[in-house]
């Protein structure tokens, strides 16, 4: 967690690793926020399953993800890095898209360099565009932005397509085009987290998924372990989601054998916020503050 004055830029350069959890909708940036955290990524993956019903494949809109990013950034007051996927398109999409998101609020913006339509970087059947590609794509989105406040993030999938040489080969390619920050997803073993730490010049982000369960593709690491590595920021993008996915589950659950089979009545704060907690999170205070101070009639 950071303090508070620090803008984005200063946290990933401090010697503190930056943890981001991963955010999907306002329930989920309020109760980071609430939590104490400073920052939060916003889970691409999250609100096409969230919003969509569907996988990460690429079906999720550039509309669809901007007014979402934009309603989450609208009613927390945490640094975002939001997930642009591929651009939508080749640079001079890039152009626009990065022009959009520094618009909304957040603070950083990721661009990766998968074929469109892009896929979770832990799914197999990933392909990569040309490294020229994705540099003429970094080099428009630097050149798009108003403000250097506003961060531009180069994220690669090549560590478990051809190998973290290549990898850190893009990475460095990539910074030097401009970019703030970089982010190589589906990294297979600690050693590569640590190679690619090592070999690159500028702030490291890597995805430890769902945080609170192993994958098969990265290995879970400690965030003071990966602080250990050189690794600056680590995100936690199903977090939450995979958490909600639980709770609602244990709570139909439930409710269809206990209260619809068998006709009982039950009080289970053990699945289950109250009324007051619920307005508490989302701000049911201020808006009757603000009704209070506005609405005479």
């Amino acid at each position: 967690m950071g303090e508070i004055h620090k803008s984005l830029r200063a946290l990933l350069v401090a010697e503190k690793i930056t943890i981001f959890p991963g955010i999907y909708d306002g329930y989920s940036a309020r109760i980071v926020e609430s939590a104490g955290f400073e920052t939060g990524t916003i889970s691409g993956a999250g609100l096409s399953e969230s919003r969509l019903g569907w996988a990460d494949r690429g079906i999720f809109t550039f509309k669809d993800n901007l007014n979402a990013c934009a309603e989450i950034a609208s009613c927390c007051n945490l640094k975002l890095v939001a997930d642009a996927d591929t651009g939508y398109g080749n640079a001079v999409n890039v152009h626009f898209t990065v022009k959009a998101f520094e618009k909304i609020g957040v603070h950083c913006l990721s661009l990766e360099d998968q074929v469109f339509p892009k896929r979770c970087g832990h799914m197999a059947g990933k392909q990569l565009v040309s490294v020229s590609e994705g540099e003429d794509k970094i080099k428009a989105a630097v050149d798009a932005r108003r403000s250097e406040n506003f961060l531009i993030r180069a994220r690669t999938d090549a560590a478990n397509i051809d190998g973290v040489n290549a990898a850190v080969d893009r990475l460095s390619t990539y910074i030097e085009a401009g970019a703030d920050c970089v982010f190589a997803d589906a990294i297979e073993t600690a050693d590569d987290i640590k190679t690619i730490a090592k070999s690159v010049s500028k702030p490291l982000f890597v995805n430890m998924g769902f945080g609170l369960r192993a994958r098969k593709t990265t290995p879970l690491v400690s965030p003071k372990k990966l602080e250990s590595y050189g690794v600056s920021a680590v995100s936690y993008p199903r977090l939450l989601t995979s958490a909600a996915v639980l709770g609602m589950r244990r709570a139909i659950e439930t409710f269809q054998s206990d209260v619809v089979a068998k006709g009982m009545t039950l009080d289970r704060p053990d699945l289950a916020v109250d009324f007051e907690e619920l307005n508490d999170l989302v701000g049911f205070e201020f808006l009757s503050d603000l009704e209070a101070q506005f609405v005479k009639d």
